[in-house]
């Protein structure tokens, strides 16, 4: 029964990522946005639903510091999967692409896009981590962390949707919920505004719900099976909560659109730095501290800063990115899964 439903609610994403993705362009496209804030800030944030919903259910409506442990794990663990194992999924979708002389290993990206989402996030998420390095309970200096990363990312999404507007219409495919909306002015052949939404609306909803019912599912036979809570919130719920972004990505890099590819997983990382971050901070400050029980988790912050610079950097002094980059963060998923497993088997002090 529990495979049937990882069946089912993988279809369901599946599914809710293609309308979701067809969705979001002309939603941006009406509103005469570039492909910045469609992807690093309409796309991240939508498909960022789910994963937020984990820990703001257990830090805010859980009891205890149990409760608010799981949380933690969970904001530790989007920014480290979506570093890691979603652009190790990215790049595979390139090098399939390339395999079948659909397109080429160096990814058509706009650097200055990438570089930003990835600035605003090395940035903030160092500053949250160095908030963590404080005695656990000085709670007033992590309540003005929060302040800052949440004023830090209104700062950030107002410079994309400050940015010039999208492309030509013609590079949209077909709205999907198109054949709905019978009084598409026949000169512009867009949809109305209402239509797109309403396929906007379902997307997220098949989405959400998708995640959720996936996440249930993924824990439940983690239980079964004896997994230890901590490897479960902090590496299994998060694969399945990023399955939007790495589905997205995927379809997006299948089109052609390696920026929108690339932007949904960068502007997902910014808003998982800023966002989650700043609940956990304000509702389990005390937790939010590095400390001999919680080393392991943090450590994942690094590792997704690490993968992030090994990836990113040279873009940075080149403005070329080439799609087998992005398989070096599988490697780091691995020796962070790693370490975890070697922490909860006893292999080192945790």
């Amino acid at each position: 029964m529990t495979i049937l439903l990882l069946v089912v609610a993988f279809a369901i994403i599946l599914v809710g990522a293609e309308l979701f993705t067809n969705a979001v362009e002309w939603f941006g496209h009406l509103l005469g946005l570039g492909e910045g804030a469609v992807g690093s800030v309409l796309a991240a944030v939508g498909t960022a639903l789910p994963e937020t919903m984990i820990p703001l259910v257990a830090i805010v409506f859980g009891a205890g510091t149990h409760s608010d442990a799981v949380g933690i794990g969970a904001i530790l663990g989007a920014p480290f999967m979506l570093a890691t194992l979603a652009m190790f999924v990215t790049g595979l979708a390139v090098v399939i692409r390339v395999r079948r002389g659909a397109g080429a290993d160096l990814l058509n990206v706009d650097a200055a896009v990438l570089g930003h989402d990835l600035r605003v996030f090395g940035l903030t998420y160092a500053f949250a981590i160095v908030i963590a390095c404080l005695p656990a309970d000085l709670a007033p200096p992590r309540w003005l962390a929060a302040v800052i990363l949440i004023g830090a990312y209104g700062w950030y999404v107002r410079g994309h949707l400050q940015a010039g507007a999208s492309g030509p219409p013609d590079d949209l495919a077909p709205l999907r919920f198109g054949r709905l909306d019978r009084a598409s002015g026949a000169v512009s052949n867009a949809p109305r505004f209402r239509v797109v939404v309403l396929q906007l609306l379902v997307a997220l909803a098949a989405i959400v719900g998708g995640a959720i019912v996936f996440v249930g599912a993924v824990e439940s036979l983690a239980r079964s099976i004896g997994l230890d809570e901590t490897l479960l919130s902090l590496v299994i719920a998060p694969i399945a909560t990023e399955l939007p972004e790495k589905l997205n990505s995927v379809i997006w890099i299948r089109r052609g659109k390696d920026t929108l590819a690339l932007g949904n997983i960068t502007g997902a990382m910014v808003f998982q730095a800023a966002i989650p971050t700043s609940i956990a901070l304000v509702f389990a400050s005390g937790q939010w501290s590095i400390g001999a029980g919680s080393w392991v988790a943090f450590a994942s912050a690094g590792v997704a800063l690490v993968s992030t610079a090994l990836i990113f950097l040279p873009m940075a002094r080149s403005g070329r990115l080439a799609g087998r980059r992005l398989l070096v963060g599988g490697v780091l998923y691995l020796a962070q899964l790693g370490l975890v497993v070697a922490s909860l088997s006893g292999l080192i002090a945790a």
